[in-house]
């Protein structure tokens, strides 16, 4: 039978146990990303101060005037970088190039802190993948805690990438080259409370599938929150517990394991009208992607191949572009 729910899954014993542990681990997270592509994880290892300070410093940034926060705004459409206002983006083009309306969220996001020698990170196959990062003035400590945070979700996504090998029958480290160079953006998006109502059919997040290998996101239990489609064609809620972090898998992850597992659509929901103050939301997304170069084809064994093969950058690149509103 599927899951039609999130499950909940303690990673300590495959960061701790023995084969057999790890084993175990490995199995309960294959059938989550086979039957909903999601999964919730505690046991990670990551220090519960990190993650609040990089809320905080978070938080500080977007308080700030938007004329302020606009100094750092992201430079052009390719560039994944800086400040993206309310109504500057829709999610759901994604899938529909002629999806309705904007997502009632703004974000900022970062790239990778510790870029690799110039000859790989500018090679003309690198894009813009590499391009610098746009820090803002105020608050002074955000670059500090963000390349913090960054530095271990990195290390997160190591880890959950070698569970995902062994879930594939593959070698525990079959992924390691794969993601030395990563290109994954840090991405906070906050979710003002909603002062007059959205327009018809807007909501925070509109539907989408993220486009990477997977997802590392901390929410908040506020109001409005994240729902996930499962396979009976139903939105459920995604539980928010505290220290656990939530996990999907995205669609360049669903293309290398030929569909084997899903990328499941995502949203976030409006809040209550009456919801005042306490709907604000903010949550800290890590979208890993593995090194630009990496190549993308099928890794089920005894499958036709659904898909031409293709490289992590060039995929993410495409995605990037169709969600922007001109």
């Amino acid at each position: 039978m599927k899951l039609l729910n999130v499950p909940v899954i303690d990673i300590a014993p495959f960061r701790l146990g023995g084969e057999g542990d790890k084993r175990a681990v490995a199995r309960a997270v294959d059938q989550a990303c086979r039957d909903i592509g999601f999964l919730v994880i505690r046991g990670h290892g990551v220090a519960p101060e990190l993650i609040a300070r990089t809320r905080e410093v978070s938080r500080a940034f977007f308080d700030l005037p938007l004329a302020e926060k606009a100094r750092v705004a992201r430079p052009s459409i390719d560039v994944t970088r800086g400040y993206t206002g309310v109504d500057e983006e829709s999610l759901a083009r994604s899938r529909d190039p002629n999806a309705y309306g904007s997502d009632l969220n703004e974000s900022f996001m970062i790239g990778p802190v510790d870029p690799p020698p110039a000859d790989y990170a500018h090679a003309p196959a690198a894009g813009k993948h590499f391009a610098p990062n746009i820090w803002p003035e105020r608050p002074a400590e955000l670059r500090e805690v963000w390349t913090g945070y960054y530095r271990a979700m990195g290390s997160l996504a190591e880890l959950l990438m070698r569970i995902f090998a062994m879930a594939l029958e593959l070698p525990e480290r079959y992924f390691d080259d794969k993601v030395d160079r990563h290109i994954s953006r840090l991405r906070v998006r906050n979710y003002p409370a909603q002062a007059t109502p959205p327009k018809p059919g807007q909501i925070r997040a509109g539907a989408h599938s993220d486009y990477g290998s997977l997802t590392i996101l901390a929410a908040e239990d506020k109001p409005g929150g994240l729902q996930v489609c499962n396979a009976a064609g139903e939105w459920v809620d995604v539980p928010i517990l505290p220290d656990c972090f939530i996990i999907n898998i995205g669609d360049l992850l669903a293309r290398w394991t030929n569909d084997t597992w899903v990328s499941t659509l995502h949203r976030v929901v409006n809040p209550p009208l009456n919801a005042g103050e306490d709907s604000r939301r903010q949550s800290l997304v890590f979208f890993h992607n593995p090194n630009y170069d990496a190549v993308i084809d099928n890794l089920i064994p005894g499958t036709l191949a659904k898909y031409p093969p293709t490289t992590s950058g060039e995929h993410l690149r495409a995605l990037y572009v169709a969600t922007q509103n001109a």
